[in-house]
């Protein structure tokens, strides 16, 4: 989960790339991982677990903490241009 709320978040980072990484971004994706569990919970083997919720934020956050670095990676240095 933490991976995959990373690199969803890099994503919704760069599909709009003439805004800043913020609660317009971040919010969307904290409600897909919500809606996710929800699903889950009316799946016959699946289960609402707010663990995987968690483990959704701290991928968004992991990704906010990480923005100053991934700004100096030659390779994608061309999204803050």
């Amino acid at each position: 989960h933490v991976f995959a709320f990373f690199m969803l978040a890099l994503l919704a980072d760069f599909s709009f790339p003439r805004s800043d990484f913020g609660w317009h971004k971040i919010l969307p994706l904290i409600l897909f991982g919500l809606a996710v569990e929800i699903m889950q919970y009316f799946l016959q083997l699946g289960i609402f677990s707010l663990y995987d919720l968690l483990a959704d934020v701290l991928g968004l956050v992991l990704y906010t903490f990480s923005y100053p670095l991934l700004k100096r990676l030659p390779f994608i240095q061309l999204r803050w241009r």
